[in-house]
């Protein structure tokens, strides 16, 4: 997400922090050419415009232009006004008082709504909340029966209509439902159209005064851009809502719409889809994005999914192969696989500062759907040729190719890119080898 405007940007803050000296002439055009990032990052228009004229007024002043590092001062208040943009800290769900808190989701037909539904429970439920899920959609053919196969999935509750056909009487009757078993939390799937009107928005309007939502949340799609903002302006205005669920984040690499939604609506971004997983639903924290888009990287949330994801031993036996200058192919894969379960590669790499930038590394990376291939050509390894990799000679590589189901290329591809890999431990080893790896990175 946001991959061509940090690309823009970073061109942009390159040639800034390349001068000694800043003054209004060249922040000005700086500034134009941020504009126009942001209008092809499909910003929304007057959005694009507040934003510029705002960074103009921080960014001539005493503070930057008479600053030792002008360039770097510039970069802070793009960075310091892209938080502010998207709400400035992150929005969490208020649940109130009553038990079962109902949570109700709304949006176009085709946002992800069901799927959403399921991502958010469990979400919710690795916070220790018991979650509840109806299905009030009894338009769309099997919806009801996909929210319960992906309920399932998390071994969440989902309610059976039973031949219902009112969705009202339908919600009214799963919080009920929720009430007598226990549950904290009650999920409501509502159903969508594939435009706003009046049917749609009436339904709305009753399954909210019956159920008195603790929140209403606003399901949009990424990849329609500004549409997903209009529309939301239409939920806000029609039935009010508390937040906003981006989806799909992952196929858009624009993401306007993103630094448009709490600008236009006044309603934050609560969570973003990251994938189709059931597991890739992600908490927003507008600081670590606005420093992704900056190339800054996101420690914090690197280190949150570490935890969740990856397996301490493995963790350790790896740091003692990197120490002892020892890390072998069998320790290439078991980490390719450990980074896999926190989601895309290319998206791990974004959250390391300077490490997305780097040729080296990126070469290096295989793309997700090589994972496999990978995994197949190092499993056709012997043990002494997974720890000792330059004993694979040209007889072993065929040998190896063969036993994979992969090519003689595909293998020596998978061995050039483990020997940068090893080359950057080494770097990585050395004393200060971190700083002078980051030097040339840093904003």
């Amino acid at each position: 997400m946001f991959e061509n405007l940090s690309e823009k940007l970073e061109n942009i803050f390159k040639k800034l922090k390349g001068r000694g000296v800043l003054n209004e002439e060249n922040v000005n055009a700086s500034l134009k050419e941020i504009r126009m990032a942001l209008l092809e990052a499909d910003v929304n228009f007057k959005v694009a415009k507040d934003f510029i004229e705002d960074v103009r007024t921080r960014a001539i002043g005493k503070e930057v232009l008479e600053s030792i590092t002008p360039g770097q001062q510039m970069v802070k208040i793009v960075h310091d006004r892209l938080v502010d943009l998207m709400g400035g800290v992150s929005a969490n769900i208020k649940f109130g008082s009553r038990i079962p808190a109902p949570i109700m989701l709304v949006g176009l037909q085709g946002c992800g709504k069901t799927t959403t539904a399921v991502k958010l429970a469990l979400l919710l439920s690795k916070e220790q909340k018991k979650v509840y899920l109806v299905s009030a959609d009894v338009y769309r053919p099997a919806a009801m029966e996909q929210l319960k196969v992906l309920g399932r999935q998390i071994n969440a509750g989902v309610f059976e209509a039973n031949g219902l056909k009112d969705p009202v009487e339908i919600c009214v009757q799963a919080v009920e439902e929720a009430k007598r078993n226990g549950y904290e939390v009650i999920i409501i799937d509502t159903a969508g159209r594939l435009h706003i009107d009046d049917l749609l928005m009436d339904e709305l309007k009753k399954i909210k005064q019956k159920v008195n939502p603790a929140e209403i949340i606003y399901v949009a799609d990424a990849m329609t851009g500004q549409d997903a903002v209009n529309v939301g302006s239409k939920f806000n205005e029609i039935i009010g809502i508390d937040g906003v669920i981006m989806t799909k984040m992952d196929g858009d690499a624009r993401g306007g719409a993103a630094l448009s939604l709490k600008a236009v609506i006044g309603k934050p971004i609560k969570f973003v889809g990251i994938g189709e997983k059931i597991e890739n639903l992600e908490v927003f924290h507008p600081e670590r994005m606005a420093s992704r888009i900056l190339g800054m990287g996101d420690i914090l949330t690197l280190v949150e999914k570490a935890q969740a994801n990856i397996d301490e031993k493995t963790a350790l036996q790896l740091e003692k192969s990197i120490r002892k200058n020892n890390f072998s192919l069998e320790d290439f894969r078991n980490q390719l696989t450990q980074i896999k379960k926190m989601g895309s590669i290319s998206d791990i790499m974004g959250m390391i500062p300077g490490l997305g930038k780097m040729k080296a590394l990126k070469d290096a990376q295989p793309d997700d759907k090589e994972l496999v291939k990978v995994t197949a050509i190092i499993d056709s390894m012997t043990k002494e040729e997974r720890y000792d990799y330059l004993i694979i000679d040209g007889r072993r590589r065929k040998r190896i190719a063969l036993g994979s189901g992969t090519s003689v290329q595909d293998v020596n591809r998978l061995l050039k890119n483990y020997t940068e890999i090893r080359k950057m431990m080494k770097k990585f080893n050395k004393k200060d080898g971190v700083k002078s790896l980051m030097r040339n990175f840093r904003f």
